[in-house]
């Protein structure tokens, strides 16, 4: 019996990733195909979702210093099993906890709380610690989340991932990010400066140029400051990958599907569809099923990630059903679509 392969990203704002894989499965099944769920992320919001695990939760202190409960896993991966924390900076200091851009104080937005994230993982004695940068609130250069692990002896010998998508250096995090969090042009250039001083005071206390290190500016510069700490910034979508073990069933599928709710430049570099694509190498053909596609075609995913063009299919939810349809109900639309696309090949 052929069996499907369902590996999307999350419909921002619609549907999360194990929502959409399960979608997808269940129109594999109603054409008679077997179907396996691997919901996947690039690091960045809705790690949690795609990585499993127990879940655990802790009240921190959230973006505007006041107390917020956020959730965070641990999962036992690797083999040997690692006992791995993961950690989403959103939850604890996301721009959405601060009420949007129009409610945060950019200047003053703190990632305290995810560092008391991270002390919480130490002492529920994981080994490695994986922090996902996205969705941030803050511009701080990491500064607060240090100040919440500073002088902690259980980050020794602890393993500390920073997962991201983007490249962005740390001196440009508030030129690219901070305006989208409700800074204005003149905050944008304080930020600025802040950042340039942060990152002379990690090299003088911490030896670490965060400078000259690719993605530092991810969260508005937690990644260079957990950087500076001795963490080792990664792939977000690399990370999720391992961890979830695509690679394993991807070697099992007659037909992978993938997705995201926006297909643009971005998706080409760091995202998830571009990264399923690369690594499946044209074994399987794929389908990419995606809330809006923004001028991407297949040919240039297949063009970015070396798959035969005859390889990839886009379906784009809202040129066929209508933007109404793909806001209200993408996993139902999601199923649709892989059972129809199915039919046409038996």
């Amino acid at each position: 019996m052929p069996h499907l392969v369902a590996a999307p990203d999350k419909f921002r704002g619609t549907a999360t990733a194990p929502e959409i894989a399960q979608g997808a499965a269940t129109g594999a099944r109603r054409a008679g195909w077997t179907a396996s769920c691997v919901p996947l992320a690039d690091g960045g919001e809705g790690t949690l979702d795609a990585v499993g695990g127990e879940v655990r939760t802790d009240v921190v202190t959230g973006p505007l210093g006041r107390p917020v409960e956020a959730q965070w896993r641990l999962v036992r991966a690797g083999s040997p099993p690692v006992a791995t924390a993961v950690v989403e900076m959103s939850r604890a200091s996301g721009l959405v906890l601060a009420g949007g851009a129009a409610r945060n104080d950019p200047i003053g937005a703190t990632t305290r709380g995810t560092g008391e994230l991270v002390r919480a993982a130490l002492r529920a004695g994981a080994d490695r610690v994986v922090v996902g940068c996205g969705g941030s609130a803050t511009t701080d250069g990491g500064a607060g989340a240090l100040e919440a692990l500073a002088g902690d002896p259980a980050l020794r010998g602890v393993e500390l991932l920073v997962a991201t998508d983007v490249t962005t250096p740390f001196l440009d995090a508030a030129r690219v990010f901070a305006p989208q969090k409700g800074a204005s042009a003149e905050q944008v250039a304080l930020l600025t400066e802040r950042l340039a001083a942060t990152a002379r005071r990690y090299a003088a206390e911490m030896g670490v140029d965060v400078t000259r290190l690719d993605g530092a500016g991810a969260a508005g510069g937690l990644a260079g400051g957990l950087a500076a700490l001795g963490g080792r910034i990664v792939s977000g979508f690399e990370l999720v990958a391992e961890l979830v073990g695509l690679d394993e069933q991807l070697a099992r599928a007659d037909l992978v599907v993938t997705g995201e709710g926006c297909l643009d430049s971005t998706s080409l570099a760091g995202k998830v569809v571009s990264g399923v694509l690369s690594r499946l190498a044209g074994r399987a053909p794929a389908l990419v099923v995606v809330g809006v596609s923004r001028s991407l075609l297949a040919a240039d995913l297949a063009a970015a990630t070396a798959v035969p063009e005859h390889l990839v299919e886009v379906v784009d939810l809202t040129e066929r059903f209508g933007a109404e349809r793909a806001l209200a109900d993408p996993v139902a639309l999601v199923a649709d679509v892989v059972h129809d696309a199915l039919a046409r090949l038996s």
